[in-house]
């Protein structure tokens, strides 16, 4: 790249910047444009699934005049009516639920549309089918638009494409432009978080190519930002900074972690805090829970029933793993989160298969089974997991898949989760740190069974109260307590609560010489 380029693309990203630090950016460019994306893969859905009223959708989904000019759409709109059959052909061709490029869908749509429809060159038929690519994916097929493009070829340097480019090639010499832009945008400090953005405010650079642009408001979430310290939910958590700054040591290490724990622990919890903390506003959190029934086809893709032109047969969708894994691809400036709750009550193997492989070599990639095609897991993609070391299904985690997570212990009888029951009472209940002596109490009785410990967040509830915890003890705490002492009902009459609470008593009276007073304590213990 000549030193003329450079400076192109330094006065380009620079104009960029000052267009985003207006905060106008997702106003005026984006939220609209995402808006034709959704109502167009409505009509998508509606297409595939045989709805009568597809074409309704189509034609609502398409602007006119903004994006697409007022004629085209209106010759556009006219062959829907005219042509339903021939139109329904085309656009299952574009918008095919396959693993087709770009290119290759808009040539089979070409093939079945015809040119004197729109009576006009390949940049004009581009930009309708850019709008309807949109029903895709939004954010990784923006609109084109042939002369706005042509100036931003100009005003940075970047080539044009060949003369008697048919659509495909237009289109894939845009796209190219737009992933160079956000590359170059990268080199100078400014984060471009995908296609459409980069799309934008290459729009909003030429539109105001001969004005100043004045900024008026804070930059959006489009320029990278600062990520959240975990010590600011320390507090919130009732947990020590350092513990979370050690998980999110771990997570950027090896990305994958799993809180263990018996139940009630908090770490379900804590997992869903730290994810949405982390992932901030730019990332995204995704929750699956694990049974005995999910599979590699629910978690990863697999082949599910579904209409094909109104007939019945399979198509092949993607799990929560592909489509977390793939919305972190198109924004790897962001992180993103995969929260996997009560992950050792499926059957691993089958559930993650090839998993196992990615998990470890991220930069490598393999096969998928079903789509037969190369993937690799994005860096940006974190993975917490949690496992109830109360369930015995815990026996089913092979050594593959611990050797590829991290594990942080969540137990009642071991710092940091030991303590925060008493001081969750000393802060939020005044005068229920008993609670915490009856539970402390308890676990003790529980040692022999260590996964079988109380954990604190049966209790840690707003008003706690004596009736509020009487209630929890006797349909909460007491059925579990008799489901692993099962069929020893000496043991099991040991946990009723008063007696807990009158051996707490006696035992706080004998170290203080008998003058606490009469009856069970209900004072706070927490000092």
């Amino acid at each position: 790249m000549g030193s003329n380029t450079i400076s192109l693309w330094d006065e380009f990203v620079s104009r960029a910047k000052a267009y985003l630090s207006t905060g106008r950016l997702e106003r005026d460019e984006i939220t609209y444009k995402v808006d034709i994306g959704r109502k167009l893969s409505l009509a998508r859905d509606a297409l595939h699934s045989g709805s009568d009223d597809w074409t309704t959708l189509v034609d609502s989904a398409l602007p006119s005049g903004n994006i697409i000019h007022y004629v085209p759409k209106s010759n556009f709109s006219r062959w829907l009516g005219n042509s339903p059959d021939e139109s329904k052909s085309a656009l299952l061709a574009l918008w095919a639920r396959s693993d087709s490029s770009v290119s290759e869908r808009i040539r089979a749509f070409g093939n079945q549309f015809p040119h004197e429809v729109l009576g006009a060159g390949a940049g004009t038929r581009m930009n309708v089918i850019s709008v309807l690519l949109m029903g895709l994916d939004v954010y990784r097929c923006p609109p084109y638009a042939y002369r706005f493009l042509m100036d931003s070829y100009e005003a940075t340097g970047y080539s044009r494409p060949s003369g008697g480019a048919d659509e495909a090639e237009l289109y894939e010499h845009a796209i190219g432009f737009f992933d160079h832009f956000i590359e170059e945008a990268d080199k100078r400090g400014l984060e471009i978080r995908h296609r459409l953005a980069a799309q934008s405010l290459a729009w909003a650079v030429r539109q105001n190519r001969d004005s100043t642009i004045v900024a008026d408001a804070a930059p959006k979430s489009y320029l990278t930002s600062k990520l959240p310290n975990l010590h600011s939910l320390a507090q919130e958590l009732t947990l020590p900074a350092e513990f979370l700054d050690e998980i999110g040591t771990l997570l950027e290490d090896k990305r994958q972690v799993i809180f263990q724990g018996p139940p009630g622990t908090g770490k379900t919890y804590v997992a869903h805090k730290i994810a949405n903390h982390l992932a901030g506003t730019d990332g995204s959190v995704t929750l699956v829970q694990f049974h005995p029934s999910y599979s590699y086809e629910d978690f990863v893709q697999g082949f599910r029933p579904d209409l094909i032109d109104g007939q019945p047969g399979f198509k092949l969708s993607i799990g929560p793993l592909i489509r977390a894994a793939e919305k972190a691809r198109w924004e790897p400036k962001a992180k993103h989160f995969l929260l996997i709750d009560e992950i050792n009550r499926g059957s691993l193997a089958k559930i993650f298969g090839e998993l196992y492989f990615l998990l470890e070599y991220r930069d490598s990639p393999i096969n998928l089974q079903y789509s037969n095609v190369s993937y690799r897991l994005p860096k940006n993609l974190y993975i917490i997991g949690t496992m109830n070391t109360a369930d015995r299904s815990i026996a089913l985690v092979d050594l593959a898949l611990r050797r590829r997570f991290y594990f942080v212990e969540f137990h009642p009888d071991d710092e940091p989760v030991k303590s925060v029951l008493r001081k969750w009472l000393s802060a939020n209940a005044p005068g229920m740190g008993w609670v915490a002596d009856v539970v402390d109490t308890a676990n003790e009785k529980l040692r022999d069974d260590r996964h079988a410990a109380i954990g604190p967040s049966y209790f840690m509830k707003p008003g706690l109260d004596e009736s509020t915890v009487e209630r929890v003890w006797k349909h909460s705490v007491l059925p579990y307590i008799e489901e692993r002492l099962f069929g020893d009902d000496d043991r099991i009459s040991e946990f009723d609560l008063d007696r807990l609470r009158a051996q707490i008593s006696s035992a706080s009276e004998q170290d203080s010489g008998g003058q606490a007073g009469d009856g069970p304590q209900t004072g706070d213990n927490t000092e």
